[in-house]
């Protein structure tokens, strides 16, 4: 029998510190209105405190996410965590957010996309369930995007949030879980989409401190129109290459970058807002949290069988598409009060 990569469980955290459209409106020039009509975000959480790193979130979602599901830490064979801003160069912040939980039998590593890196490491993560290789392989989405926003800067300082979202992976003999993907890259996106300062070729100095370079410079125009006809292209094309149309679709879940982005990909995958996870307005863009949080957020909703579309799209450029069958029915959250 076919062994494929299910999902067994979702974890997801977010601060509780909520920054507000209205709260944005005394710190730069814009409006509730006007940040609404372009991006349809309402609110985003933020990660305050000292030495509060991407890792204290991922820990958290990944401790709900066991909890729910019973599993232990112990019994943890690989922890995968996408990111775009660890807590530091190195270690990875996979190897922190395993100790702190304590699943000392793990190996772990990060992976870095920018938006589209929950997606690379969820199609990563399932090679080792489908190989026979692990039992339970656990990836993390989790980014504090505060941390690298200017917000002095109104054309993303509205965008971005923090938040962490984890899901457990296991093998499925039933036809279940990760069926197909479809996931490309393109370098030459660079110039558009980048964080300036901080890496090896321009190295944390006085200077690019000054300068700002250590925040997220973004080009919205040429980003929006090559996420909108890559990420809703790749969508539509594993569903056509999977035989699947707008009746068996159950669920698109696109990454929360932008309702105008998202609306773009529903609209060439042929569905009804019914059938679209939408939670950007809650959350803004959290970048690799945006895809489980979605999850999460819909979990009761999912039924075993239900076809989903995941899409995203990410700086760089990178983008793709999956295609992952639910494995299991709504059941009771131990971790609710």
């Amino acid at each position: 029998m076919k062994i494929t990569a299910a999902i067994t469980g979702v974890g997801s955290y977010v601060p509780d510190y909520v920054l507000t459209n209205q709260e944005l409106e005394t710190m730069v020039d814009t409006t509730d209105e006007w940040i609404m009509s372009r991006t349809g975000i309402k609110e985003r959480h933020i990660l305050k405190g000292e030495d509060q790193g991407t890792s204290v979130m991922g820990v958290k979602a990944v401790q709900q996410l066991l909890a729910k599901t019973g599993n232990k830490a112990e019994d943890i064979d690989l922890i995968i965590c996408a990111t775009t801003t660890p807590d530091l160069v190195f270690p990875a912040t996979a190897n922190i957010i395993s100790a702190a939980v304590g699943a000392t039998k793990a190996f772990s590593f990060d992976m870095q996309a920018a938006c589209s890196g929950f997606m690379y490491a969820l199609a990563t993560g399932s090679q080792f369930i489908a190989t026979g290789t692990y039992k339970k392989v656990i990836v993390v989405g989790a980014d504090k995007m505060s941390s690298i926003i200017d917000y002095t800067d109104r054309a993303t300082c509205i965008i971005f949030g923090d938040g962490a979202g984890a899901v457990l992976l296991e093998p499925n003999t039933e036809g279940l879980g990760l069926l197909d993907q479809e996931l490309h890259s393109d370098g030459s996106g660079e110039q558009y989409l980048h964080q300036k300062a901080g890496g090896s070729r321009r190295p944390p100095s006085a200077e690019t401190v000054a300068n700002r370079e250590h925040f997220v410079h973004q080009e919205g125009a040429a980003v929006f129109k090559f996420a909108v006809k890559n990420m809703a292209d790749v969508a539509a094309q594993v569903a056509d290459r999977n035989g699947l149309n707008p009746d068996t679709i159950d669920w698109l879940v696109p990454h929360q970058a932008n309702k105008r982005i998202i609306d773009a990909t529903a609209n060439r995958v042929g569905i009804g807002p019914e059938k679209v996870m939408l939670n950007i307005h809650r959350y803004g863009n959290t970048t690799n949290g945006t895809i489980p949080l979605c999850l999460a957020d819909y979990e009761s909703q999912l039924r075993k069988g239900d076809n989903l579309i995941i899409a995203a799209f990410g700086g760089g450029f990178t983008w793709g598409s999956l295609y992952l069958k639910w494995a299991y029915d709504p059941k009771p959250d131990p971790t609710a009060a």
